[in-house]
Parts: C-alpha cells; sequence; structure tokens
C-alpha cells in the first residue's frame, strides 16, 4: 500500500470523488483542526490528538471520528463500521456530493473537537498476556530461556505468545518455537527488525 505524503496527493489519487473530498476537506479546515496526513490519509487533529479523517471508498466517500461514540449523533447518521472491533471509531458517509450537509458535518466536527479537548478518548483495553501451552513448556524446560522472556517488555512477550497461538498446526508451532528461541535468547522482539 503506498503512502501519501500530502492531502494533495491523496486527493490526486481520488479523482471520482475530487468534489467530495474537497468540500470535506473545506469543512474541516474551516474549523481550528490542524490538516495533516497519518497513514497516508488526510486527517484532522486537535492538541496533536486524532479527532477526525477523510476518505474515499468503492461506493461513498467518509468521515471517521476517532472517537465518534462520544458524538451525540443528533442525526442517527453515525456507523460502526466494524461492530465487535471498534469500540470507539464512528462513519459518516456520503454517496455523492449532495449527501454532504455543511452544516451537519461542521456541527458534528465542533463536537468532535470539543470532546477531546475534554479529553473524552476511549483507551484500549489491555489484555492480559496468555502464553500458548507449547511456549509454556519450552519456557519451563530452559532457566536461561525463561529467564530472559521474563525481562523482556510485556509487548514483546505478548508478540511471542500471540505468535505461537495464531499457528494452527503442531508443527507449525513447532517451527516458531524454533525460530524463536534464539531471538528470546538475544533479548529482541519478535518485530524488532521492522522498527526504526
Amino acid at each position: 500500500m503506498e503512502k501519501n505524503k500530502t492531502v494533495e496527493e491523496y486527493l490526486s489519487k481520488h479523482t471520482e470523488y475530487a468534489a467530495e473530498l474537497t468540500k470535506l476537506r473545506e469543512i474541516l479546515n474551516s474549523t481550528e483542526l490542524v490538516e495533516t496526513v497519518k497513514w497516508g490519509i488526510p486527517t484532522y487533529t486537535i492538541n496533536g490528538k486524532n479527532v477526525v479523517g477523510i476518505g474515499a471508498f468503492k461506493s461513498y466517500t467518509g468521515l471517521w471520528f476517532f472517537n465518534g461514540s462520544f458524538l451525540s449523533d443528533p442525526k442517527g447518521i453515525l456507523i460502526n463500521a466494524q461492530e465487535g472491533k471498534t469500540r470507539g471509531m464512528r462513519q459518516m458517509r456520503f454517496e455523492n456530493l449532495e449527501a454532504i450537509d455543511e452544516e451537519v458535518v461542521r456541527a458534528y466536527a465542533l463536537e468532535a473537537i470539543e470532546n477531546q479537548k475534554q479529553g473524552k478518548e476511549i483507551k484500549p483495553e489491555k489484555k492480559p498476556l496468555v502464553i500458548p501451552d507449547e511456549l509454556k513448556e519450552v519456557l519451563s524446560q530452559d532457566a536461561k530461556l525463561s529467564e530472559q522472556f521474563d525481562s523482556l517488555t510485556p509487548g514483546k512477550q505478548k508478540e511471542y505468545a500471540e505468535y505461537i497461538a495464531d499457528a494452527k498446526r503442531a508443527d507449525t508451532k513447532q517451527k516458531r518455537l524454533e525460530k524463536i528461541t534464539p531471538m528470546i535468547l538475544a533479548g529482541v522482539g519478535l518485530n524488532d527488525k521492522y522498527k526504526k
């Protein structure tokens, strides 16, 4: 996936929705939100916190409010696009330019700004670390490996635990255990090579 570096670059790749995206951008830029690009997508922030983003999809353009679950939604137009996965994010969708009501979009954006200023945000749920039986067994058989695993950050421990748990077949779990053992002994995380 190619990441856009500017809003203009993003807009140039979605010419089929140029008018809709431009109008949404103008409405958001008429507020105190700061326009930026995150994940290659136009994102609008206040005090460095994500408030709303704009995007083009196959059959609509939309806004997504990062903490949209706090919006009063008097028009009943917000959608949770990933029910059961996202707790806070809500979308507002537009199939054409005429569907964009400038007053409504601005009102929702202003409420989202105020909510962010008040510190309303959904904190990610912290899931307890669940070490799969296969990894527990390997750790119990090697004191040095167990000690090194315990010295890793909780995030790195979770990466390794999920890596083993996500394997469906026993032989895949075994191959993964063989791969991660020297990494754990070296004190590195599973995904460290991808981090800058």
